[in-house]
């Protein structure tokens, strides 16, 4: 061995850790993908990184997260009373959370926005309890990443949560609210990024791929075809004239004048180009698969609007929110209501918030809840009020379950009966 072998590259034996795409590049140390690369892992088959943050660059799954968290985020969350009356407990500390304040930071629709996000993504949202004289007062929302929740061998649940500097500190369950989507061991949720990571990452990539077909790809819409031969003067003469005069968005549809017998041939799209659009359309739909989101609602052009849109929102509300307002609701009465609270209070969602059809069906459901027709009636005026965002009257009978439509006529003749002929 000479003394110049030493300064020799020498070959690298191949291991088993994945290799960079060719091409891809890193944004910085703060990349996920970078870190998944480091660790070895979460690429998918198709060579995407898929993390739940990076997954919301893909506008289906985008569209799904922020339409199920902000839906969830804008409808309102009380805690009633269990009794007869099933009254708002305005007065409680866990109502004031659930629809005022929950922190100091936050408003109650930023709050479950963002529990809901990260419920989504992770599979688990966690927030913090803080309490003072053993009632809460404050929920403080925790990266999903932070928080372990373990099962000890006393078959108790302890919440780990590692503290910016690096230490840990444990919580009882009574501490954090825990919000966990599907779970196979009752402890954690599961991430529906993580089990949808080759769909997603598939169209992540063709995405990308078309993006790249736009930045380096030929968009040729067709061809100049001339009977023979043009000279190098000439061509050069049209090469320039179609750069100034057609080329560019203001040029756009401008009727061109070609001379020498010359004729214009637009190509057709060819079956590639179909099957990336068709492919591009599928991921769509196994991301609405895997959120639980109709077609339509992704802003999808399949259906047609109208009469079937308000089926479309009672779909969306009974097969898509109403097992995240079950989630909550337990959720809430497990960690944020004591045993004697249980007993005597519930949190329920009003879901007929999104479930408000036109004023004609809001005034025929009204009528008929008032008693119109001749039938019972099952609400009072007052509470038909407070569903209309209306103040509350103070007039005689507007709190009791009396038909308004046939009640000054009663009062006329059980009048005309009292006076004598």
């Amino acid at each position: 061995m000479s003394i110049l072998d030493l300064f020799r590259k020498k070959p690298q034996a191949k291991t088993g850790r994945p290799q960079a795409n060719v091409g891809h590049l890193f944004t910085g140390f703060d990349d996920p993908d970078l870190l998944a690369y480091l660790r070895g892992g979460s690429e998918t088959q198709s060579g995407a990184y898929v993390t739940p943050i990076k997954s919301l660059g893909n506008m289906a799954v985008m569209r799904s997260v922020s339409l199920i968290s902000e839906s969830i985020g804008m409808l309102p969350l009380n805690l009633h009373t269990r009794d007869d009356t099933r009254a708002i407990a305005a007065d409680h500390p866990v109502h004031r959370l659930l629809r005022g304040m929950p922190n100091a930071w936050q408003t109650a629709f930023e709050f479950k926005s963002t529990m809901q996000m990260r419920a989504l993504l992770y599979g688990n949202a966690y927030a913090v309890i803080i309490q003072s004289g053993g009632r809460p007062i404050r929920l403080v929302p925790v990266p999903s990443a932070k928080m372990e929740p373990k099962l000890q061998d006393d078959f108790t649940i302890i919440y780990r949560y590692t503290r910016p500097d690096g230490g840990a500190t444990d919580y009882r369950p009574r501490d954090v609210l825990h919000l966990r989507d599907i779970s196979e061991d009752g402890v954690c949720g599961i991430s529906r990024v993580n089990m949808a990571r080759e769909a997603i990452g598939l169209a992540l990539q063709a995405e990308t791929a078309a993006a790249r077909l736009f930045r380096n790809g030929m968009m040729v819409g067709g061809a100049l075809k001339h009977p023979g031969t043009l000279s190098t003067e000439a061509y050069e003469r049209l090469q320039q004239s179609m750069a100034d005069r057609y080329s560019g968005s203001e040029n756009a549809h401008k009727w061109m004048v070609l001379e020498e017998g010359m004729t214009a041939e637009k190509f057709a799209q060819t079956a590639a180009d179909s099957q990336h659009i068709e492919n591009r359309n599928h991921q769509i739909e196994e991301v609405a698969r895997a959120f639980g989101v109709p077609r339509p609602l992704l802003m999808m052009d399949d259906t047609s609007w109208g009469s079937g849109i308000e089926q479309l929102g009672l779909f969306f509300v009974q097969y898509t929110l109403a097992p995240w307002f079950r989630a909550w609701e337990e959720a809430i009465e497990r960690s944020l209501l004591g045993e004697q609270d249980r007993a005597m209070y519930y949190p329920k969602f009003n879901e007929r918030a999104l479930l408000r059809g036109s004023m004609k069906d809001q005034s025929d459901f009204f009528a008929k809840a008032l008693g119109a027709g001749g039938q019972r009636p099952w609400m009072s005026t007052n509470e038909v009020r407070g569903l209309s965002d209306l103040p509350i009257s103070s007039e005689d009978g507007t709190d009791s379950l009396s038909n308004p439509m046939t009640q000054n006529g009663d009062q006329q003749s059980k009048i005309s009966k009292e006076v004598p002929p």
